[in-house]
């Protein structure tokens, strides 16, 4: 029996660098950072006092203030999104079976702006003074939940939480969900707001982030020798994916095909990758034969690429076990060098940005690469500083997250 075939059907993000896919995409291929200093607190203390900062967004653009007032800000990011995603793909739930349509929404780590603004409030007003939507504004699954109440959906709803591959694996789930033919129409992407005293104190305490406070724009440098950790983000990554006859049948413009998924487990270490990649590897491969695809044929890479001395190393030693030869002729790019790291929320940024390499014959170059990392080989070709006009049939998207997550997503021209 012939797989039922998933597409790609509608786009929606919110990010530091843009708030719609095709401004994101723009951005992103003239080089432009999203990275900047923090305004949303008081960072004077902090040894970082940067990150990957939404300054301009406004929930009620999107629903009205009694509803912005029930959701933590990851939630807010994510309904934005989704909204846009939805608009974008024509679609109008009122003429499908809510039980066909789903939401499957990944984060990392979910409402720590509530728990870090609740908790303050019980220890200075007390118990009694605690919000009675704390529970529903701070806990994982809000954005999956709050997205399908929006619209009325009564399919399959979840939150998938793990690390940075949470939406990867919201994305992927959903794809195994569709081709099992338990659902037609999926939300599915990933969100975070992270980017909090707490959360920014956790990170620094764990010595994971660039201190380039004197230039934020380049601190994020994936593959770069001169890098010194990753950059905090937020933001959010939604797409609609849609099994193809139905898509089909409804005249709905679709952007690429879904074409492999998998997900393994380094079982190493809870925040360091296997140092010689193979868990990333087996990740990459298995995702190409769920595809059915030859490696020859992936045009584009987009790459987990954090700015971490040991993602960047695992990662590059990876893809040249994959690929060979292949790998030096295959460009690489991490557009985390524009927009920080989003956590949970950067596999659906990024897929998204597959897509439109797919469809605009462009790929975003990695920006802050100027000097690159031997250990990350000399031959293989990051695509440094500079956007590239190359034809893209077939992307992979790599997200690899703390407690030994790897994930991969192959996506190719419908």
């Amino acid at each position: 029996m012939n797989r039922r075939r998933v597409v790609i059907t509608g786009l929606g993000c919110v990010t530091a660098l843009a708030e719609s896919p095709s401004e994101l995409f723009a951005a992103l291929c003239a080089g432009r950072s999203g990275v900047s200093l923090i305004e949303s607190f008081d960072v004077s203390e902090f040894p970082v006092r940067f990150g990957g900062e939404i300054k301009a967004f406004k929930a009620t653009s999107y629903v009205d203030q009694r509803e912005s007032k029930r959701m933590d800000r990851f939630t807010q990011f994510a309904m934005a999104a989704a909204i846009q995603a939805v608009n974008d793909s024509g679609l109008d739930f009122s003429r499908e079976d809510p039980w066909r349509v789903g939401v499957i929404v990944g984060t990392g780590i979910g409402g720590i702006k509530e728990i870090e603004e609740q908790h303050i409030t019980l220890l200075e007003r007390g118990p009694r003074k605690v919000s009675p939507f704390a529970v529903p504004r701070l806990m994982a699954n809000a954005a999956s939940g709050t997205i399908a109440i929006h619209y009325g959906l009564k399919g399959p709803n979840f939150c998938i939480s793990s690390a940075c591959a949470s939406a990867n694996h919201g994305i992927g789930e959903t794809f195994c969900n569709i081709l099992a033919g338990r659902s037609d129409i999926i939300i599915t992407g990933g969100t975070e707001a992270a980017l909090t005293p707490m959360g920014l104190a956790s990170f620094c305490a764990a010595r994971s982030l660039s201190t380039r406070n004197d230039n934020p724009a380049a601190a994020s440098r994936p593959f770069d020798r001169d890098r010194d950790g990753f950059v905090l983000a937020e933001g959010a990554g939604i797409v609609i994916l849609e099994e193809y006859e139905h898509a089909k049948k409804r005249g709905a413009n679709m952007y690429a095909e879904l074409l492999g998924y998998s997900a393994t487990n380094d079982g190493y270490h809870i925040t360091a990758p296997l140092p010689n990649g193979s868990g990333a590897a087996v990740t990459m491969e298995l995702a190409l034969k769920d595809a059915g695809i030859e490696k020859e044929r992936v045009d584009y890479i987009n790459a987990h690429g954090t700015g971490t001395e040991l993602n960047d190393i695992a990662e590059s030693a990876a893809i040249r076990s994959v690929f060979g030869q292949h790998a030096y002729k295959i460009p690489v790019s991490s557009t985390k060098s524009c927009l920080g790291h989003q956590l949970g929320a950067s596999a659906a940024v990024e897929m998204i940005i597959c897509v439109k390499a797919i469809n605009k014959s462009l790929i975003p170059p990695t920006i802050n690469l100027e000097n690159q990392d031997e250990r990350c080989d000399l031959k293989m070709d990051f695509v440094p500083l500079k956007t590239r006009e190359a034809k893209v049939d077939v992307a992979m998207s790599n997200s690899f997250g703390f407690g030994g997550h790897n994930s991969c997503l192959v996506v190719g021209k419908v």
